[in-house]
């Protein structure tokens, strides 16, 4: 007889393409077929568990099936499902916009809604583009740093550096450059990394319209970290080249850096942040663009100007989704998650120290509830990342290293104990891999 993971394994592949991932790895990979979740546990059809370190791709804030963000998408699924935000409005929209307004960096005044993090980006980038030319300048140019990543729509693919993206869509690609990140998370680095941006500014900033960053954390550049002088620096410079700056927060906020924003750990306003992901804890697509008012006046016109902002989704400012982001917000309001995380952070800290013991450990890196462990010594052909994520499965954890880059972004409600198995499970993976 075919167990229900099984079964449910064949039928998903007889139709499924699924992201980032090369479908013939599942001809020996089985896939994990999930029924249901609860807290940092996801259970499978066989009733096996496994804790979710990754927070389901980074989103999942507070547990799956939070009761909390439960009750409130309930209690909007029987007012309003949906409506178009072009000429109507609804209290969830209206309502999350004065929150996110309220506990943004300051400058920060204006909501757009969007879909999802890499339309977060095309948004921003097109308001930056549009800007400029409503002020008379063409500015086709953007900047970004080096081993970065924003999504993988056009616009968002284009401000990134993912090789294999490049090589393989570079002529659909929008124009952009990159200049270097801080190659560590030392403050001399920044410095120096500040300097280079200069020199480009120097040259290039007539041409650029804005420089598009992810704020002390790069996620899908393997977790790499930087210190929070370079965004002062960058701030600094863009704002005296008349250069806007976009903060991709799509990943770091809502505490993950032990901050709320990330921005804050440097005391900056940008000109764009970008939210998603942890934005509904999880549950729902929702992202917004957050600018200033000196931006959204500069769209503000008579019809026939032709000055106004050329955007929209479908489901733009989705009445569940922002029901769920409200739910989210007020679990921060009513506890104190960003002080629990901190007691978390140095508790997670404490314990990869056992880590350095291991031959093949290259560096250990961490941010607030970000942490990240680099190997060393091994090809992009031998595929360790894949082979630490099958012993993790098999022992009740979900990891999903980034190749070599074995990282832990697990829910804020992760319990000490839970924290233990996390990282107990990685040092077994990783010593057995190195023998």
């Amino acid at each position: 007889m075919v167990d229900k993971n099984s079964k449910m394994m064949q039928r998903d592949l007889e139709v499924i393409w699924h992201p980032c991932t090369q479908m013939k790895d599942h001809e020996t990979l089985p896939l994990v077929p999930i029924k249901s979740g609860k807290g940092v546990y996801l259970y499978d059809f066989e009733g096996n568990s496994y804790i979710d370190a990754v927070s389901s791709w980074w989103v999942n804030l507070f547990g799956h099936s939070n009761t909390t963000i439960n009750n409130k998408i309930k209690a909007q699924l029987d007012t309003l499902e949906h409506v178009l935000l072009a000429g109507f409005t609804h209290e969830p929209a209206v309502e999350l916009a004065h929150k996110l307004v309220n506990i943004t960096p300051q400058a920060l005044a204006k909501v757009f809604y969007v879909d999802n993090g890499s339309s977060a980006v095309e948004a921003a980038l097109k308001m930056s583009y549009h800007y400029h030319l409503n002020r008379g300048k063409r500015k086709p140019l953007f900047l970004s740093l080096t081993n970065s990543y924003h999504g993988e729509t056009i616009g968002a693919l284009s401000v990134g550096d993912v090789a294999l993206y490049k090589e393989t869509y570079e002529p659909l690609l929008i124009a952009n450059m990159q200049v270097p990140v801080p190659k560590d998370q030392s403050e001399a680095s920044a410095s120096e990394a500040v300097a280079a941006l200069e020199k480009v500014l120097q040259e290039k900033a007539h041409e650029i319209a804005a420089l598009i960053l992810e704020p002390l954390i790069q996620g899908a550049g393997g977790m790499h970290m930087y210190h929070p002088s370079y965004l002062v620096g960058a701030r600094e410079l863009t704002k005296k080249y008349d250069v806007h700056l976009i903060a991709d927060e799509i990943m770091t906020g809502f505490g993950r850096t032990g901050k709320m924003f990330a921005c804050e750990h440097a005391d900056i306003s940008p000109d764009f942040m970008t939210l998603s992901k942890g934005l509904t804890g999880g549950y729902l697509p929702l992202s917004v663009v957050m600018t200033t008012d000196e931006v959204y006046n500069a769209f503000y016109c008579d019809y026939n100007e032709h000055k106004a902002f050329l955007h929209s989704h479908s489901y733009t400012g989705n009445p569940l989704a922002c029901s769920a982001a409200l739910a989210t917000l007020e679990i921060f309001e009513q506890n104190d998650i960003l002080g629990e995380n901190e007691k978390k952070r140095v508790y997670i800290k404490e314990k990869l120290e056992k880590f350095t013991d291991l031959s093949n450990v290259k560096e250990i890196r961490q941010q607030g509830m970000v942490a990240a462990v680099e190997l060393k010594g091994y090809e992009p052909r031998e595929r360790i990342g894949l082979r630490i994520y099958e012993y993790a499965l098999s022992q009740g954890v979900l990891l999903r290293p980034l190749g070599h880059i074995i990282y832990f972004m697990p829910p804020y409600t992760i319990t000490y104990e839970e924290i233990d198995k996390m990282l107990e499970v990685a040092y077994e993976g990783i010593k057995e891999i190195r023998n």
